[in-house]
C-alpha cells in the first residue's frame, strides 16, 4: 500500500511517498481503506515540526480521513464490514470531559494518520460518517467539523438569536458559520480578502469585516452589535488576535480558543477577562460521542462541507503547501481512493 510518511527531517519537502504492507486487524481491532483525508493547519504544524523535539520518527501525517471498514478482527461488534466510518482524531476519548489520558492518542502524531492507503485502529477509535456523505465530504469531519460543534454546541451553548464572531474562512470557521447558521445565530466573519466575504455572505454570513481594512475589528464587531458585544467568538488567530476577540466578546460571553495561526503567547487583558466575566474555553477538537452528536444534526440539517481544493495522495506535497500559503476557503483534500 502507498503512504505518504515524514521523514529525515521536518518540512514540507521531507514528505516521501512510501510502500507499506497492508496491516491485518488483531483482536479489537478493524482496518480501514482510506478513501480520502482533509488537511488542517494542525497537520502542517505537525509536518513542520511542532510539538516534535527532533526529527523523530517516521510519521504519516494527517489527522482526518475516511473510509470502508475491509477487515474485522476478533470480538469487534460496534461496526461490520462494509461500513463508513471517520477514524477519530482521539483515539481513547469516547465520552465525557477531556483527560490526560483521552487526549493522549490522537492521530497524525504521534499516531500514524489518514494519509495512507489502509489504516488499523482499535474498533472503538472509529465513528460511522452521514449516511448522505460521499468519502472526501466525510474526511473533513473529524477535526475541523468537531472542533466547531464542540467551540458553539458543547461549550457554547449557542441558541437562536446568539450573534457569534468567526475569524477568517478556513476549515474550523466555516464550519462554526454552517452550525451557527442551523442553530438560528447571527454571524460576523473576519477576513483579509473581501472575495472570501463574499462567498462567506451567500453561505449565510450576516456581516463581514474586512480586517486588513479594519484592523481594530473588535471595535467594528461592537459598533455592529450597538455596542452590546458578541455571545460567542470562536478564537482561531491565537496570540495576536485574541485580545481583540475578548474585547469583541459581550459581559458574560464566551470565546472558544481553538487556534494558534499568530502564535502562542503574548500579554493577555485580564481585567477585561474578569470585568466582563467572559468565559474562555479551550478547545482540542472533541469526544467520539461528541462527532456522533454532531452527525445526527448534520443529517437533520442537511449541511454539507464546502471543499475548496483536492489533489490526489501523490500529490501531497502540494496540498500542504496550498495550506500554507492560507489562500484556500473551507477546506482541502487528499482523495486517496
Amino acid at each position: 500500500m502507498r503512504a505518504i510518511v515524514l521523514k529525515d527531517g521536518v518540512g514540507i519537502d521531507h514528505l516521501q511517498l512510501e510502500t507499506r504492507e497492508v496491516p491485518r486487524a488483531g483482536p479489537g481491532e478493524i482496518v480501514v481503506r482510506l478513501k480520502a483525508g482533509s488537511l488542517n493547519y494542525r497537520d502542517l504544524a505537525t509536518v513542520n515540526g511542532f510539538g516534535r523535539s527532533g526529527p523523530g520518527a517516521p510519521l504519516v501525517p494527517l489527522s482526518d480521513g475516511a473510509g470502508e471498514v475491509v477487515e474485522v478482527g476478533a470480538g469487534v461488534t460496534r461496526v461490520k464490514l462494509g461500513d463508513h466510518v471517520c477514524p477519530q482524531f482521539f483515539q481513547t476519548w469516547f465520552s465525557g470531559g477531556p483527560s490526560l489520558a483521552a487526549i493522549s492518542q490522537p492521530l497524525g502524531g504521534p499516531l500514524d494518520g489518514c494519509a495512507q492507503d489502509y489504516i488499523k485502529l482499535s474498533a472503538e477509535g472509529v465513528a460511522k460518517a452521514p449516511k448522505s456523505y460521499t468519502a472526501e465530504e466525510a474526511a473533513t469531519l473529524p477535526c475541523a467539523a468537531l472542533t466547531a460543534w464542540r467551540a458553539l454546541v458543547v461549550e457554547g451553548s449557542i441558541k437562536a438569536g446568539d450573534t457569534v464572531l468567526l475569524q477568517g474562512t478556513g476549515g474550523v470557521s466555516i464550519f462554526a458559520l454552517q452550525f451557527a447558521k442551523a442553530a438560528g445565530a447571527r454571524v460576523i466573519i473576519t477576513s483579509s480578502s473581501d472575495e472570501k466575504l463574499e462567498r462567506a455572505r451567500a453561505l449565510g454570513a450576516d456581516l463581514t469585516i474586512n480586517y486588513r481594512k479594519t484592523p481594530a475589528w473588535a471595535d467594528e464587531a461592537r459598533k455592529l452589535t450597538r455596542g452590546y458585544g458578541v455571545d460567542h467568538v470562536v478564537e482561531v488567530g491565537g496570540a495576536d488576535t485574541l485580545s481583540q476577540s475578548i474585547m469583541a466578546a459581550r459581559i458574560g460571553g464566551h470565546v472558544a480558543v481553538i487556534g494558534i495561526l499568530s502564535g502562542l503567547v503574548k500579554d493577555v487583558n485580564v481585567a477585561a477577562i474578569f470585568s466582563q466575566n467572559l468565559r474562555i474555553t479551550g478547545i482540542s477538537v472533541g469526544s467520539r460521542a461528541h462527532f456522533e452528536d454532531m452527525v445526527r444534526a448534520i443529517e437533520v440539517n442537511d449541511i454539507h462541507p464546502v471543499i475548496d481544493k483536492r489533489y490526489p495522495l501523490e500529490d501531497a506535497r502540494a496540498a500542504f503547501m496550498t495550506m500554507a500559503g492560507a489562500s484556500h476557503f473551507g477546506k482541502i483534500v487528499l482523495n486517496i481512493a
